[in-house]
């Protein structure tokens, strides 16, 4: 399903957390704009995929919370990392568009539970990753749907 190498490192890394804290790194090292949240990765399988963010002064707005676009950021890491632990090894990824609903301030740190239906091979097409953000007292404050458009990989 994913990347063999992205894949097999987070297998690799992901029985501690040291391993899923350098592995997130990791990913913020290739896409470097990720690190001005600084997300976590702790579940990530294909269909599936959690991460969290540390509600820190970096992240806030003007009045305290997390900021509206830090929390879609968080939407964007989760998708992508879900989108590369489910799309079929022959296929690619690309993020199209976002649709996102802040639904309450974000008042505390977060975590992102993204959902991608597993794909077969075959022709190109559009996929919805939904990312739903929990406050610390499970509630609902942000609602994502990430369209990726999935193509074959170029060979050769």
């Amino acid at each position: 399903m994913a990347s063999p190498d992205t894949f097999a490192l987070w297998n690799r890394l992901s029985r501690t957390a040291a391993g899923r804290w350098l592995f997130s790194r990791a990913v913020c090292f290739r896409a470097p704009y990720f690190m001005s949240i600084r997300p976590i990765l702790d579940v990530l399988e294909p269909g599936r995929a959690e991460a969290r963010l540390k509600k820190r002064r970096r992240v806030q707005n003007h009045i305290g919370t997390v900021h509206a676009i830090a929390c879609a950021n968080l939407c964007e890491f989760v998708a992508g990392l879900l989108a590369e632990a489910t799309t079929p090894r022959d296929m690619r990824w690309i993020p199209k568009g976002m649709s996102i609903d802040y639904l309450a301030k974000a008042e505390t740190s977060l975590r992102g539970v993204g959902s991608m239906p597993v794909v077969d091979s075959g022709d190109n097409q559009d996929v919805i990753v939904s990312v739903d953000v929990f406050d610390e007292a499970a509630r609902r404050v942000v609602h994502a749907d990430i369209t990726m458009y999935l193509s074959k990989r170029r060979t050769g």
